[in-house]
């Protein structure tokens, strides 16, 4: 579906709206095209409208092809269903309805209204393109992206500290794509500890909202100094929050040191000395972060698949074999034998790894 792949232009621009496309068709051409750019700006059916004008083309008796069904309710833009009565065109055919519960169908039912017809085909790429959103409007939580890589027999690294790429440049690169279709990369203290990484998104762009690096800290602080807590000297102002340090409000004191150096989040119980990470999913969502993607490590990952916080797993598959005495599994310090429910939907090469990806919405608690 063409407008599907126009929404895909706008993942990760647009949030907290979905992600929408929209072609425009007359007697088998192509009349105008337009996808929803970045939050705020207008959305995928006025932008198809214009394309199609400037094109020289009259949208009367067209039919419109949505990736989403049409909204019909005033928020930074007016409703599109509007927009597309008032251009006359003939036919609507969307990918899926809306699954806002306060606003699911009422675009299609003010179209049908107006004399419009309107089909809707419940698409499988129309779904995907909006897995997340379809989320976030019906939970508290940020819809949470677990990627992690390993070995062919299950391990990260031979050894704990032991740095070294388990995959190769493809899959690294689609690891760049995948944090830039996110508002946020979460990675554990650890990983921090060992890797010192900066976790921005390359190239640096500027969006709607700021781009958030997460920082998830079980007991202790990370160092001052970490390469993640300093703003990328060739990043354009403002396209970085400060950094989020996620802490149990129980630990305070052992804290202090990164007041002026990140944003400290202090989660769960005021006596809490552990990481609470539901409390920590709740807050960050609380200040606007509503999809994640978590980096691991082991640890952080094992703890958010054994407390099924996690939406999609996402395993980059290397063919290599890292076991010896000291490997450290691709998930460590929590108990996932209880865990199930995995949906495998998506399998594909990625250079000379394998990309796996599960949807675990199914056994996700609200």
């Amino acid at each position: 579906m063409r407008a599907v792949e126009l929404g895909a232009r706008g993942i990760g621009d647009t949030a907290p709206n979905p992600p929408v496309g929209c072609v425009l068709v007359r007697d088998g051409a192509t009349i105008g095209e337009g996808w929803h750019r970045r939050r705020g700006e207008p959305h995928a059916e006025v932008e198809a409208l214009r394309d199609a004008r400037a094109r020289g083309n009259d949208p009367r008796g067209a039919t419109a092809y949505v990736s989403l069904e049409p909204c019909n309710h005033h928020g930074r833009t007016p409703p599109c269903s509007e927009a597309l009565i008032d251009a006359g065109v003939a036919r609507v055919v969307a990918g899926v309805l809306d699954p806002n519960p306060t606003t699911a169908a009422g675009g299609a039912r003010r179209l049908h209204e107006a004399g419009i017809a309107v089909d809707v085909l419940d698409d499988a790429g129309a779904r995907a393109l909006i897995e997340p959103f379809r989320w976030t409007v019906a939970h508290e939580r940020p819809y949470v992206t677990l990627k992690m890589a390993m070995s062919l027999d299950g391990f990260v690294s031979s050894r704990r500290g032991a740095q070294r790429w388990l995959t190769g440049p493809l899959a690294r690169e689609r690891v760049r794509e995948l944090r830039a279709q996110h508002d946020a990369v979460m990675v554990g203290a650890g990983t921090v500890r060992v890797d010192d990484p900066l976790l921005t998104v390359r190239p640096h762009r500027s969006r709607r909202t700021r781009y958030v690096r997460i920082v998830a800290c079980e007991r202790e602080p990370i160092a001052p100094e970490s390469a993640v807590l300093a703003p990328p000297a060739d990043a354009p102002d403002g396209a970085y929050a400060p950094t989020i340090v996620l802490a149990p409000a129980g630990a305070r004191e052992r804290f202090a040191p990164l007041a002026s150096r990140a944003d400290l989040v202090f989660v769960g119980d005021p006596t809490a000395r552990e990481l609470d990470l539901e409390a920590a999913l709740l807050a960050l969502r609380a200040r606007g972060v509503a999809t994640i993607l978590c980096e691991g490590g082991p640890t952080l990952a094992g703890r958010l698949v054994a407390g099924r916080l996690v939406q999609r797993a996402v395993w980059f598959v290397a063919p290599a074999f890292l076991h010896t005495d000291h490997a450290v599994p691709v998930l460590a310090g929590a108990d996932v034998t209880a865990t199930d429910g995995w949906r495998f939907d998506r399998a594909e090469r990625v250079g000379d790894d394998m990309l796996l990806s599960a949807d675990l919405t199914t056994c996700s608690p609200g």
